[in-house]
Protein backbone atom coordinates (compact mmCIF):
# COMPACT_ATOMS: atom_id res chain seq x y z
CA UNK A 1 0.00 0.00 0.00
CA UNK A 2 1.32 3.77 -1.16
CA UNK A 3 1.71 5.50 2.25
CA UNK A 4 -0.39 9.07 1.98
CA UNK A 5 2.00 10.70 4.01
CA UNK A 6 5.10 12.00 2.47
CA UNK A 7 7.63 13.62 4.19
CA UNK A 8 10.20 17.29 3.82
CA UNK A 9 12.54 15.38 1.77
CA UNK A 10 10.25 13.43 -0.59
CA UNK A 11 8.02 16.65 -1.13
CA UNK A 12 11.04 18.81 -1.95
CA UNK A 13 11.98 16.90 -5.52
CA UNK A 14 7.99 17.48 -5.84
CA UNK A 15 7.63 20.75 -5.67
CA UNK A 16 10.82 20.91 -7.83
CA UNK A 17 9.89 18.89 -10.83
CA UNK A 18 6.23 20.99 -10.43
CA UNK A 19 4.35 17.41 -10.18
CA UNK A 20 2.66 19.23 -6.51
CA UNK A 21 -0.05 21.33 -5.91
CA UNK A 22 1.21 22.46 -2.19
CA UNK A 23 -1.99 23.69 -0.09
CA UNK A 24 -1.81 25.19 3.24
CA UNK A 25 -4.42 25.09 5.30
CA UNK A 26 -3.23 27.30 8.02
CA UNK A 27 -5.02 31.32 8.64
CA UNK A 28 -3.77 33.85 6.09
CA UNK A 29 -2.13 35.49 8.88
CA UNK A 30 0.33 32.37 9.34
CA UNK A 31 0.70 31.27 5.76
CA UNK A 32 1.60 35.27 5.38
CA UNK A 33 4.49 35.28 7.85
CA UNK A 34 6.35 32.16 6.05
CA UNK A 35 4.93 29.12 3.91
CA UNK A 36 6.23 26.83 1.67
CA UNK A 37 7.51 27.85 -1.91
CA UNK A 38 4.92 28.17 -4.16
CA UNK A 39 2.20 26.51 -1.62
CA UNK A 40 -1.64 27.80 -1.58
CA UNK A 41 -3.19 29.24 1.17
CA UNK A 42 -6.77 27.18 1.83
CA UNK A 43 -8.39 28.09 5.45
CA UNK A 44 -11.88 27.09 4.97
CA UNK A 45 -10.51 23.92 4.45
CA UNK A 46 -10.91 23.57 8.18
CA UNK A 47 -13.42 26.17 8.56
CA UNK A 48 -16.20 25.26 6.11
CA UNK A 49 -19.24 23.65 7.68
CA UNK A 50 -21.10 21.37 5.74
CA UNK A 51 -24.78 19.38 6.86
CA UNK A 52 -25.09 16.26 5.88
CA UNK A 53 -28.47 16.21 3.56
CA UNK A 54 -28.48 16.45 -0.10
CA UNK A 55 -28.14 20.09 -0.24
CA UNK A 56 -25.07 20.19 2.22
CA UNK A 57 -23.37 17.64 0.67
CA UNK A 58 -23.70 19.01 -2.99
CA UNK A 59 -22.56 22.57 -1.93
CA UNK A 60 -19.97 20.81 -0.46
CA UNK A 61 -18.56 19.23 -3.22
CA UNK A 62 -18.66 21.82 -5.79
CA UNK A 63 -17.66 24.35 -3.42
CA UNK A 64 -14.19 22.16 -3.38
CA UNK A 65 -14.30 20.95 -6.80
CA UNK A 66 -13.99 24.50 -7.63
CA UNK A 67 -11.71 25.93 -5.11
CA UNK A 68 -9.04 22.81 -5.49
CA UNK A 69 -9.42 23.46 -9.05
CA UNK A 70 -8.79 26.71 -9.03
CA UNK A 71 -5.44 25.98 -6.89
CA UNK A 72 -4.38 23.78 -9.63
CA UNK A 73 -5.37 20.97 -9.11
CA UNK A 74 -6.06 19.11 -12.46
CA UNK A 75 -6.11 14.93 -11.80
CA UNK A 76 -2.76 14.58 -12.52
CA UNK A 77 -0.71 16.62 -9.91
CA UNK A 78 -0.83 15.57 -6.68
CA UNK A 79 -2.29 17.37 -3.83
CA UNK A 80 0.09 17.81 -0.92
CA UNK A 81 -1.48 19.33 2.27
CA UNK A 82 0.06 21.07 5.64
CA UNK A 83 -1.08 22.28 8.39
CA UNK A 84 1.40 23.81 11.39
CA UNK A 85 2.41 20.19 12.93
CA UNK A 86 -0.03 17.20 13.22
CA UNK A 87 -1.21 18.37 16.59
CA UNK A 88 -2.05 22.24 16.38
CA UNK A 89 -5.07 22.39 14.26
CA UNK A 90 -7.25 20.03 14.90
CA UNK A 91 -6.35 17.74 11.98
CA UNK A 92 -7.25 20.24 9.36
CA UNK A 93 -4.86 18.94 6.78
CA UNK A 94 -6.46 15.69 7.50
CA UNK A 95 -9.68 17.15 6.83
CA UNK A 96 -8.67 18.47 3.64
CA UNK A 97 -7.08 14.49 2.12
CA UNK A 98 -10.48 13.53 3.57
CA UNK A 99 -12.47 15.82 1.13
CA UNK A 100 -10.21 15.30 -1.98
CA UNK A 101 -10.48 11.61 -1.28
CA UNK A 102 -14.57 12.37 -0.97
CA UNK A 103 -14.45 14.07 -3.88
CA UNK A 104 -12.72 11.25 -5.50
CA UNK A 105 -9.35 12.93 -6.26
CA UNK A 106 -6.64 10.24 -7.76
CA UNK A 107 -3.51 11.68 -5.82
CA UNK A 108 -3.92 13.14 -2.22
CA UNK A 109 -0.82 13.38 0.21
CA UNK A 110 -0.79 14.95 3.98
CA UNK A 111 2.80 16.30 4.61
CA UNK A 112 3.97 14.83 7.79
CA UNK A 113 4.48 16.58 10.33
CA UNK A 114 3.44 19.88 9.41
CA UNK A 115 5.05 22.96 8.57
CA UNK A 116 6.79 21.96 11.30
CA UNK A 117 8.50 19.40 9.95
CA UNK A 118 9.56 21.10 6.90
CA UNK A 119 11.43 24.15 9.09
CA UNK A 120 12.31 21.70 11.42
CA UNK A 121 14.25 20.22 8.40
CA UNK A 122 15.49 23.45 7.35
CA UNK A 123 14.21 23.92 4.33
CA UNK A 124 12.69 27.19 2.17
CA UNK A 125 10.32 29.01 3.68
CA UNK A 126 8.63 32.03 1.23
CA UNK A 127 6.60 35.12 2.04
CA UNK A 128 5.64 35.56 -1.72
CA UNK A 129 2.27 35.32 -2.87
CA UNK A 130 1.31 32.50 -4.88
CA UNK A 131 -1.38 32.91 -8.39
CA UNK A 132 -1.99 29.95 -9.00
CA UNK A 133 -2.70 28.67 -12.92
CA UNK A 134 -6.59 27.38 -12.42
CA UNK A 135 -7.21 23.62 -14.03
CA UNK A 136 -10.28 21.53 -12.35
CA UNK A 137 -10.59 18.06 -12.43
CA UNK A 138 -14.09 15.67 -12.43
CA UNK A 139 -15.64 14.32 -9.22
CA UNK A 140 -15.58 10.85 -9.03
CA UNK A 141 -19.50 10.05 -7.19
CA UNK A 142 -18.63 6.71 -6.25
CA UNK A 143 -15.74 7.80 -3.77
CA UNK A 144 -18.48 9.25 -1.91
CA UNK A 145 -19.12 5.97 0.28
CA UNK A 146 -16.90 7.48 2.88
CA UNK A 147 -19.30 10.45 3.74
CA UNK A 148 -21.91 9.02 6.22
CA UNK A 149 -24.94 10.90 6.63
CA UNK A 150 -27.49 11.09 9.76
CA UNK A 151 -29.40 8.38 8.52
CA UNK A 152 -26.25 6.50 7.93
CA UNK A 153 -25.61 6.93 11.63
CA UNK A 154 -28.81 6.48 12.64
CA UNK A 155 -28.26 2.84 10.98
CA UNK A 156 -25.12 2.33 12.37
CA UNK A 157 -26.49 2.86 15.84
CA UNK A 158 -27.82 -0.58 15.38
CA UNK A 159 -25.57 -2.40 13.19
CA UNK A 160 -23.51 -4.72 16.15
CA UNK A 161 -20.96 -5.14 13.32
CA UNK A 162 -20.04 -1.50 13.11
CA UNK A 163 -18.09 0.43 15.79
CA UNK A 164 -18.85 4.37 15.74
CA UNK A 165 -15.65 5.91 17.39
CA UNK A 166 -15.44 9.16 19.22
CA UNK A 167 -12.24 10.64 19.04
CA UNK A 168 -13.33 14.11 20.32
CA UNK A 169 -11.10 15.63 23.30
CA UNK A 170 -11.95 14.19 26.78
CA UNK A 171 -14.38 16.88 28.25
CA UNK A 172 -16.49 16.55 25.18
CA UNK A 173 -16.34 12.66 26.05
CA UNK A 174 -17.61 12.71 29.35
CA UNK A 175 -20.17 15.76 28.21
CA UNK A 176 -18.57 18.86 30.41
CA UNK A 177 -17.92 20.48 27.20
CA UNK A 178 -20.08 20.53 23.66
CA UNK A 179 -17.74 21.50 21.36
CA UNK A 180 -13.94 22.86 21.29
CA UNK A 181 -15.34 26.22 20.66
CA UNK A 182 -16.91 26.91 24.20
CA UNK A 183 -18.30 24.55 26.53
CA UNK A 184 -22.14 25.78 25.50
CA UNK A 185 -21.63 26.02 21.77
CA UNK A 186 -24.28 23.58 20.80
CA UNK A 187 -27.55 22.91 22.46
CA UNK A 188 -26.65 19.51 24.17
CA UNK A 189 -23.71 17.58 25.43
CA UNK A 190 -22.97 13.64 25.50
CA UNK A 191 -22.63 11.31 22.96
CA UNK A 192 -24.15 9.46 20.34
CA UNK A 193 -25.46 6.45 21.20
CA UNK A 194 -23.24 3.36 21.29
CA UNK A 195 -19.78 4.84 20.64
CA UNK A 196 -16.49 4.23 21.91
CA UNK A 197 -13.53 6.10 22.38
CA UNK A 198 -10.23 7.08 21.04
CA UNK A 199 -8.92 10.71 22.03
CA UNK A 200 -7.96 11.32 18.30
CA UNK A 201 -4.06 12.69 19.67
CA UNK A 202 -3.79 9.37 20.56
CA UNK A 203 -3.08 8.34 17.26
CA UNK A 204 0.36 10.51 17.24
CA UNK A 205 3.38 10.39 19.61
CA UNK A 206 6.08 13.01 19.96
CA UNK A 207 9.45 12.79 17.86
CA UNK A 208 12.18 14.94 16.68
CA UNK A 209 10.32 16.60 14.28
CA UNK A 210 6.99 17.02 16.07
CA UNK A 211 4.30 15.13 16.70
CA UNK A 212 3.52 12.21 13.49
CA UNK A 213 1.27 9.40 13.36
CA UNK A 214 1.63 6.49 14.99
CA UNK A 215 3.19 3.95 13.22
CA UNK A 216 0.36 0.97 11.76
CA UNK A 217 1.32 -1.42 14.55
CA UNK A 218 0.43 1.17 17.21
CA UNK A 219 -2.10 2.55 15.59
CA UNK A 220 -3.80 -1.09 14.99
CA UNK A 221 -2.87 -1.59 19.43
CA UNK A 222 -5.09 1.51 19.86
CA UNK A 223 -7.52 0.21 17.82
CA UNK A 224 -8.22 -3.32 19.79
CA UNK A 225 -8.48 -1.43 22.76
CA UNK A 226 -12.28 -0.62 21.40
CA UNK A 227 -12.95 -3.79 19.77
CA UNK A 228 -11.52 -2.69 16.23
CA UNK A 229 -9.69 -4.50 13.74
CA UNK A 230 -8.35 -4.29 10.05
CA UNK A 231 -12.02 -5.93 9.05
CA UNK A 232 -13.94 -3.70 11.39
CA UNK A 233 -16.18 -1.47 9.59
CA UNK A 234 -15.47 1.85 11.55
CA UNK A 235 -17.84 4.94 11.65
CA UNK A 236 -15.99 8.00 12.82
CA UNK A 237 -17.34 11.65 14.43
CA UNK A 238 -16.16 14.26 16.38
CA UNK A 239 -17.03 17.78 16.04
CA UNK A 240 -16.87 19.49 12.66
CA UNK A 241 -15.06 16.34 11.06
CA UNK A 242 -11.30 17.73 11.35
CA UNK A 243 -10.01 15.25 14.42
CA UNK A 244 -12.13 12.23 12.49
CA UNK A 245 -10.15 13.03 9.80
CA UNK A 246 -6.88 12.56 11.03
CA UNK A 247 -7.94 9.73 12.59
CA UNK A 248 -9.58 8.09 9.42
CA UNK A 249 -5.86 8.56 7.80
CA UNK A 250 -4.38 6.99 10.72
CA UNK A 251 -6.56 4.02 10.74
CA UNK A 252 -6.40 3.79 6.58
CA UNK A 253 -2.31 3.77 6.96
CA UNK A 254 -2.88 1.13 9.58
CA UNK A 255 -4.99 -0.89 7.01
CA UNK A 256 -8.09 -0.61 8.72
CA UNK A 257 -10.83 -1.28 5.25
CA UNK A 258 -13.71 0.12 5.81
CA UNK A 259 -14.00 3.88 7.38
CA UNK A 260 -16.09 6.45 7.13
CA UNK A 261 -16.35 9.72 8.80
CA UNK A 262 -20.09 11.51 9.79
CA UNK A 263 -18.77 14.87 8.45
CA UNK A 264 -21.52 16.41 10.45
CA UNK A 265 -20.29 15.30 13.69
CA UNK A 266 -21.31 16.84 16.77
CA UNK A 267 -21.88 19.87 15.40
CA UNK A 268 -25.24 18.57 13.47
CA UNK A 269 -26.48 15.71 16.24
CA UNK A 270 -25.96 17.64 18.79
CA UNK A 271 -28.57 20.35 17.13
CA UNK A 272 -31.72 18.06 16.55
CA UNK A 273 -33.24 16.83 19.52
CA UNK A 274 -35.19 14.41 17.72
CA UNK A 275 -31.77 12.48 17.19
CA UNK A 276 -30.70 10.15 20.51
CA UNK A 277 -27.49 10.66 22.46
CA UNK A 278 -26.19 9.32 25.57
CA UNK A 279 -25.75 12.13 28.62
CA UNK A 280 -23.40 12.62 31.58
CA UNK A 281 -20.56 10.48 32.54
CA UNK A 282 -19.61 7.26 30.31
CA UNK A 283 -19.01 5.72 32.94
CA UNK A 284 -20.96 4.57 36.30
CA UNK A 285 -20.73 7.27 39.28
Amino acid sequence: MTSALVSPEELKPMIDGEVAVVIDTRDPESYAAGHIPGAVNMHDIFTFLATSDASGMSELKEKFAAEFGAAGLDGDKTAVIYEAAMTTGFGQSCRGFYLLSFLGYPKVKVLHGGFAAWQAEGMAVSTEAVAPTPAGFDIDESAASIMMDVEDMKAAIGDDGAVILDVRDIDEWIATSSSPYGVDFCPRKGRIPGAVWIEWYRMMKPTALGPMLKSADEVLAECATVGITPDTPVKIYCFKGARASNTFLALKEAGVKDVSIYFGSWNEWSRDPSLPIEEGLPFGA
